[in-house]
């Protein structure tokens, strides 16, 4: 009896490690939600009240208007998601608001807006597909711990994992 409860938590372990998409810098932990923690997401919509508390009752802190931007799920509550943004500022959002959809920014961090290059394969001997300044938001296709797929308007192709906020270091999906 001993051995196959040891059995069932290794393999409820490789079923964590295949749900958290491969190895990332934090730790990861389920929520009630079944979903990892911490976890990067984006908005569903192009109005979306951050509240003070996981609650309607809780004061509205400030609004997103931006579809498609990446949040990061920090916990959760019910049908409440604690998110944090790329400036760090964190608040509650009703689930419904939030989409799995993997978006990411450019180097939001480069206050020099230098272009970033992005290419037509995981290379950087590879063609140089688009200059992207630092800020622009793009779908992310893919990323295999070291590149990431890119796609927006007016441009696709790969780009360094490291120059994207929206993804941890060596995540994989």
């Amino acid at each position: 009896m001993r051995k196959a409860k040891y059995a069932y938590r290794a393999a409820g372990l490789c079923l964590l490690m295949g749900l958290a998409g491969g190895a990332f810098a934090q730790d990861v932990k389920l929520g009630p939600s079944g979903q990892p923690i911490p976890r990067f997401v984006s908005l569903k919509s192009d109005s979306v009240n951050v509240r003070q508390g996981p609650s309607r009752d809780q004061a509205v802190v400030w609004r997103y208007v931006r579809s498609g931007m990446p949040v990061e799920i920090t916990q959760e509550f019910e049908n409440w998601r604690r998110i944090r943004d790329v400036e760090g500022a964190e608040g509650w959002v009703f689930h419904s608001l939030l989409s799995g959809t993997r978006t990411a920014l450019v180097a939001p961090w480069d206050t020099k807006k230098t272009p970033i290059d992005i290419h037509s394969s995981a290379d950087d001997g590879s063609r140089v597909t688009a200059h992207l300044e630092p800020g622009v938001q793009g779908r992310v296709n893919k990323c295999d711990g070291s590149w990431c797929q890119l796609s927006g308007d007016g441009f696709s192709g790969w780009i360094h994992q490291q120059q994207l906020w929206g993804v941890y270091p060596d995540e994989k999906f």
